[in-house]
């Protein structure tokens, strides 16, 4: 069963950007979900506002060659739980 943030980044891909639900699946890489690189950058703002967190480029950049639904999860969850761990659950705030 999909974790909870990949059930969210899913829901978000084909509520919001009208992405095909066939694609929706973590070995998917974001480049096929038929977004422009605009519309890419616009989803990944509608994930961090949803998550409330703001994601470093240095842990996953979007628009590089290769990168999956799955890869976009983990690096979310990993940023996540870095953060709990740290003690500051309320990340950076997402986009004001």
């Amino acid at each position: 069963m999909p974790s909870t943030t990949f059930q969210t980044i899913a829901r978000i891909a084909e509520e919001e950007h009208r992405c095909d639900p066939a694609l929706l699946k973590p070995e998917v890489p974001l480049a096929d979900l038929g977004l422009d690189s605009l519309a890419l950058m616009e989803f990944i703002f509608s994930v961090e506002d949803a998550l409330k967190l703001r994601l470093p480029e240095e842990r996953l950049d979007p628009r590089e060659a290769g990168i999956t639904l799955g890869d976009l999860c983990a690096a979310i969850d990993a940023h996540m739980a870095q953060q709990q761990g740290a003690g500051t659950a309320s990340a950076t705030p997402a986009h004001a």
